[in-house]
């Protein structure tokens, strides 16, 4: 019956409402930390090379550091930020939608657990949906939804 729960879009919802919050007070307080996500709901701009892509397991760490940490973008739908990946550091925006986040990591110890990143078919509908965004678009619904950056427009 668990399956229920985790399957109900009510559910996946609330809880992305909490990881919006959580990921708010982190950053509100100049936490730096980490997130394993599920990688079939990330998307990179430009597209990683095959050679790096492949790489990534299923649950992805990213430790959001430095100037990783000060890239980040959060909205009520997802967390971007910029990184460098490979012996090359390849520069890409790593945008994941927050329901996405399987966990919250600061400093070694598992500050949250969410259970939704595990269920596969709010990866299929969350692909469908973005690829009918233009990056141009998904990029302006980022920095719009940012509430930091409304005074900017």
């Amino acid at each position: 019956m668990i399956n229920n729960i985790l399957e109900d879009v009510n559910y996946k919802e609330m809880v992305e409402e909490h990881i919006y919050e959580v990921i708010e007070y982190l950053i509100n307080n100049d936490q730096e930390f980490s997130i394993t996500v599920n990688i079939e709901g990330v998307s990179f701009n430009p597209e990683m090379p095959k050679s790096i892509s492949k790489s990534f397991s299923k649950f992805t760490v990213f430790a959001l550091a430095n100037y990783t940490y000060e890239s980040i973008i959060l909205t009520e739908d997802n967390i971007s930020f910029e990184a460098g990946f490979g012996s090359e550091n390849f520069g890409s925006v790593v945008t994941v939608p927050l329901h996405a986040v399987f966990q919250i990591v600061v400093a070694d110890s598992i500050l949250f657990l969410n259970p939704t990143a595990t269920v596969d078919k709010f990866f299929k509908k969350s692909k469908e949906v973005d690829d009918t965004l233009t990056h141009e678009e998904r990029s302006r619904n980022a920095f719009s939804m940012n509430k930091k950056n409304k005074n900017l427009l």
